[in-house]
């Protein structure tokens, strides 16, 4: 099936896998810039002459960019079209990994991936806003799952080469490869994506109706439930990406590249739930795979705090953390597709704060774990605990309404 007949049959199940493709490649390129780098970031600490803490901000600033820049760029999209807004964002991120790799302080480093941060939001909000452009809810929950399926295919390859390319080559080589990832991607949105958004769609790009759009979305209960939902799910991940990679390795013993096989295990949990949440959520519905995903995640957390109270080492840790992570586009694909069934006129702009709750509240929970004992585990443990929690009591909050 061509693009435009998958434009044109909405509701039709049948998927246009290049497409998708295409935009698993596009929506890769955040995966890669935070996981290509997590098994190189005791190897940074080291050769900067900074604390693992240090090193771990990078990451939070990453994040924070994405952040605000997720804010900013599902309005833009909503206004003047989806494909110049990823194409854009796509460049400036294009340039920022240049800059970084030539980055010689942590500092610099830090303020430049903020930097590339806020480019980078550009790609993964126009992503579902393209999607809720063709697809309803139930075809929108599985068209994204087909997405996740492809990019989950970069983390689970990116701290295997990161790793690789951090021994052999230097950490500095993993940005280099990123630059040549954002060429490749901006000459495949050239080649296969169209303007998903019609002119008659479109809106005025206001700053005061863009606020009310996004305080209306709060006073919902329903909708700041979903969002927050989503958010601590992701939240609970980001501890792991946050600390994961010190504990494994200075804790533990496991060495930069090996993490990235380890690291591997989580990419595979979440592709089989991915792929499981993309065949019966037609059949059992959104609702029932999000309560599914949120109770398996609760367990997992309880496991991850069970392991480390009675001292079960690595392997008491690994499978819990791969169970925990395994759930996360089960919820993160089930939620959204709830939250914008209800707007779908402004699929940007809800696409935009969803996506500011998820790394908003990722950033601070990273930030939390980053100033912690980096010589410990049970930092990392109870927030993926916590988070686990917070993320049912929101989904049950949302219920309410």
């Amino acid at each position: 099936m061509s693009t435009e007949q998958g434009l044109k049959h909405d509701n039709s199940p049948r998927m246009d896998l290049l497409l998708f493709i295409v935009l698993g490649a596009i929506g890769a390129i955040t995966p890669l810039a935070i996981d290509m780098y997590l098994p190189a970031m005791p190897v940074i600490a080291k050769d900067l002459g900074v604390s693992a803490g240090s090193v771990q901000m990078t990451l939070t600033a990453y994040t924070a960019g994405f952040t605000i820049g997720q804010l900013i760029h599902g309005p833009v999209s909503d206004s003047y079209g989806r494909r110049p807004v990823m194409l854009l964002g796509i460049v400036l991120f294009g340039i920022g990994s240049v800059v970084c790799a030539s980055a010689d302080n942590i500092d610099a480093l830090a303020s430049v991936r903020a930097a590339q941060g806020f480019a980078g939001a550009a790609a993964a909000v126009v992503i579902q806003a393209v999607v809720r452009d063709m697809f309803d809810r139930e075809n929108f929950a599985r068209a994204m799952s087909f997405i996740t399926l492809v990019i989950t295919l970069a983390p689970l390859v990116a701290p295997m080469l990161g790793g690789h390319l951090a021994v052999f080559f230097g950490w500095r080589s993993i940005f280099w490869v990123l630059t040549g990832f954002a060429l490749v991607v901006i000459l495949m949105v050239l080649w296969k994506i169209p303007e998903t958004l019609q002119h008659e769609n479109r809106q005025p790009l206001h700053l005061k109706t863009t606020l009310k759009n996004y305080w209306r979305l709060c006073l919902s209960v329903q909708s700041l439930g979903l969002m927050l939902c989503g958010g601590f799910s992701f939240a609970g991940m980001f501890s792991f990406l946050t600390a994961g990679s010190f504990i494994y390795v200075d804790i533990y013993g496991v060495s930069p590249d090996m993490f990235g096989y380890l690291f591997g295990l989580n990419i595979l949990a979440i592709m089989l739930m991915t792929s499981i949440n993309s065949r019966v959520v037609k059949k059992v519905g959104s609702v029932f795979m999000l309560r599914f995903g949120l109770w398996v995640q609760f367990l997992a957390g309880a496991g991850l705090f069970i392991g480390w109270l009675y001292e079960w080492g690595l392997w008491g840790i690994v499978p819990f953390v791969v169970l925990f992570i395994g759930m996360i586009s089960t919820i993160g694909s089930n939620s959204m597709g709830l939250l914008m069934s209800g707007h779908a006129q402004m699929a940007g702009t809800v696409s935009s704060l969803a996506g500011t709750f998820r790394f908003g509240i990722g950033s601070l929970i990273g930030a939390i774990v980053a100033a912690m004992p980096g010589d410990a585990v049970w930092p990392m443990v109870l927030s993926m605990g916590l988070c686990a929690i917070l993320s049912g009591l929101s989904y049950w909050v949302s219920t309410r309404e």
